[in-house]
């Protein structure tokens, strides 16, 4: 077992060098399975992975999987979960629509990248995501692909998204009452609300938790590397995002209702 190797991943979940809850969980998925016998039988390195991103339920349900399911089959679900979403994705998307979407989703930049490849004509909206410009991440790849992306400021997703048809985010955590993404996303929600843009949550089932989830707070030296004398700095990485504001969760089920697809998942 390469310790180094499975400590280098644990802090790259921590810095966030890697992101989206799926490559989170994968990374996770592996970092265990470097250890003879996986994390069933060290439970000390499942602590270590699990306290790298609590914000993660998705990296949790993917070590507590494996120890049913195996390696194999346990990587094998992202990729069939994944063809799901894309399908249903796919049928909400019509010729000609702008999306807005926030930061840096798997999920989401996966499926507009089916869209795509599948003849959709779409362009894409998004904000930069401060403080660790995750957005610059999803224009990136979604740009590679052919799409058309046009980058505005955290400071102006109101205007982004009145220009915009509809709203994709991703989630890091799915609970009873809504969801916790990146900070900015319950604005994103109300402003849709207001502007009547339908926001749908595209994500995996395995990011639901039926516990409470804590909301991180990040290290305030990345929004500001040398605070001046009687500054005080906050960085939530995270926030709530209530369900009223959810037109629809899109994850391997299809499109269902919020209240359908937790029914759905809890059964």
């Amino acid at each position: 077992m390469s310790k180094k190797r499975f400590n280098k991943i644990v802090e790259d979940i921590k810095k966030v060098k890697i992101q989206g809850a799926r490559n989170v969980a994968k990374a996770a998925l592996y970092a265990c399975s470097l250890y003879p016998g996986g994390c069933l039988i060290h439970p000390e390195a499942k602590r270590k992975l699990e306290s790298a991103r609590p914000t993660e339920p998705m990296l949790t349900n993917t070590l507590h999987n494996y120890d049913k399911l195996g390696y194999k089959k346990t990587l094998e679900h992202f990729d069939e979960a994944q063809k799901k979403i894309n399908s249903a994705v796919f049928k909400i998307i019509k010729n000609k629509m702008i999306i807005y979407t926030h930061c840096h989703s798997s999920n989401v930049v996966k499926a507009l990248i089916y869209a795509k490849k599948r003849g959709k004509k779409f362009e894409v909206f998004n904000t930069e995501t401060r403080p660790l410009f995750q957005g610059r991440k999803t224009a990136k790849e979604l740009g590679k692909e052919g799409i058309k992306v046009t980058m505005f400021a955290d400071s102006a997703m109101e205007e982004a998204i009145s220009k915009a048809d509809l709203i994709f985010i991703g989630s890091d955590a799915i609970l009873n009452s809504g969801v916790i993404n990146k900070v900015g996303s319950e604005l994103i929600g109300e402003i849709a609300n207001l502007r009547r843009k339908p926001m749908y949550v595209i994500a995996d089932s395995w990011k639901f938790s039926p516990k409470h989830v804590k909301i991180e707070e990040r290290d305030f030296h990345e929004i500001w590397a040398r605070v001046p004398k009687n500054i005080k700095v906050e960085n939530p990485a995270f926030e709530f995002v209530h369900k009223k504001h959810i037109r629809g969760i899109v994850s391997e089920y299809g499109l269902l209702s919020f209240d359908k697809f937790i029914k759905k998942v809890r059964n």
